[in-house]
C-alpha cells in the first residue's frame, strides 16, 4: 500500500463518551479538512483488544492508517496532520508562539495524571462533587495557568490558545469536558475560552454522537 497524500485516510478511534485521546485526533483531522473514515472500537467489550490490535500495535486507540503508515498517538497524528496540510496552520505561525503550543501540548500528552485518574472523560454525565482527591486541584491549577499564558501572550486574533484553533486547542478540548462534567470553577477569561472549544462545530458533533451510544463504561460512571 502507498502512503501518498491521496490515499485514504482511516481513524480508529474509542468511544466517543469517553475516549479522550480519540477526540484529540478527531478534532485536529476535522480541523484540517482531512476526511478519513471512522472505525470505532467498544472499549473494555469482549474481543476489544484483539480488535484494537488489528489496526494499532499498541493495542491503544487513536490510530491513523494512511496507506502503509500507521500513527498510534494523538499528539503524532497532529503533526501527522500538519505534515498533509501544511495550510490548515495547525501550529501558530510565529516560532516562538510555535515552541509554546507545542511544550504545552506535550505537557498535556505526558502530564496531569491526577485529573485523567480522577475525572475520566465522560462527556454525557454531570458529577459536580467527585473528582476532588489529592493532586487533582493542583492539576487543575495548572490548566487555568497554562491557558491564561497562552491566551495573554498569544490569544489577541481569536478565542483559542494561539488566537486560532491549533494542536494544543485539540490536545486541551477533552479537558474542557472534564471541568464540564465536574463543575470545575473558572474564572472569566478561563471560561471564555472553554466556551469557544465547546462551541465548535466539530466539538458539538462529537458531543451529539457521545450522548447517542448506548456502551457504558463502569469505571468511568460515580
Amino acid at each position: 500500500m502507498s502512503d501518498k497524500a491521496d490515499s485514504p485516510l482511516t481513524l480508529v478511534i474509542g468511544n466517543k463518551n469517553y475516549s479522550s485521546w480519540s477526540l484529540r485526533a478527531w478534532l485536529v483531522l476535522r480541523h484540517a479538512g482531512l476526511q478519513a473514515e471512522e472505525i470505532l472500537i467498544a472499549l473494555n467489550e469482549p474481543g476489544f483488544k484483539s480488535e484494537i490490535l488489528k489496526y494499532s500495535p499498541s493495542g491503544r486507540v487513536p490510530c491513523l492508517v494512511h496507506g502503509n503508515v500507521k500513527i498510534w498517538d494523538s499528539l503524532a497524528i497532529g503533526e501527522y496532520a500538519a505534515d498533509l496540510a501544511p495550510e490548515a496552520g495547525l501550529w501558530p505561525d510565529d516560532r516562538g508562539a510555535r515552541a509554546l503550543a507545542r511544550a504545552v501540548s506535550a505537557e498535556m500528552h505526558s502530564g496531569f495524571a491526577a485529573l485523567r485518574e480522577h475525572m475520566p472523560m465522560n462527556i454525557r454525565s454531570s458529577f459536580p462533587k467527585e473528582g476532588r482527591k489529592p493532586g487533582v486541584q493542583e492539576d487543575i491549577d495548572r490548566v487555568k495557568a497554562i491557558w491564561r499564558l497562552c491566551r495573554t501572550r498569544h490569544g489577541g486574533d481569536g478565542p483559542f490558545l494561539f488566537g486560532r484553533f491549533t494542536i494544543a486547542d485539540a490536545m486541551y478540548a477533552p479537558v474542557v469536558s472534564r471541568f464540564r462534567t465536574f463543575a470545575v470553577d473558572l474564572g472569566d477569561d478561563e471560561r471564555a475560552y472553554a466556551d469557544a472549544v465547546w462551541g465548535l462545530d466539530a466539538m458539538k458533533e462529537w458531543v451529539e454522537a457521545s450522548e447517542n451510544e448506548p456502551m457504558v463504561i463502569d469505571d468511568a460512571e460515580f
